[in-house]
């Protein structure tokens, strides 16, 4: 009879253990959920940053508290790098940004160049290539 005692009190601690694997499961996945957020607010990556990832030292001809501005040549070519401190700020900029002349745009930064130098800048840098109208109409990736 002790043997079954023991069987029956075993089988009632399985079962909350049972319970909590799929709790503590729930909540890790709970908590990477709220945790990918706080990644897609990481700071923005500075001038000096995105020209490293292209292979320069950019030489910087802004450094003001809303934008930073710097030029790198390479064996790519010649580019611009800016990058502001607000996303209206890099929005008012965009908006001013001459029609005839591409962009690569990311997250608070834009690389100015002619388009075969952004061609290549964009596998090292990333960033979408705006063609005209550059806040509103990215060119599709291809």
């Amino acid at each position: 009879m002790r043997i079954s005692r023991r069987r029956a009190r075993a089988g009632r601690c399985a079962t909350p253990a049972l319970l909590i694997v799929p709790a503590l499961l729930l909540a890790v996945a709970c908590t990477a959920e709220q945790a990918a957020p706080a990644a897609e607010q990481a700071p923005p990556p500075t001038v000096e940053l995105l020209a490293a990832e292209a292979g320069c030292t950019p030489k910087i001809q802004i450094d003001a508290k809303e934008l930073r501005q710097g030029y790198c040549t390479t064996s790519i070519g010649q580019f611009f790098i800016t990058t502001f401190a607000t996303q209206k700020g890099k929005d008012e900029w965009m908006d001013q940004a001459p029609e005839y002349s591409p962009h690569l745009v990311g997250n608070l930064w834009t690389a100015l160049a002619p388009r075969p130098v952004l061609d290549k800048l964009r596998q090292q840098i990333g960033g979408d290539l705006h063609l005209m109208d550059h806040r509103k109409s990215p060119t599709p990736a291809g």
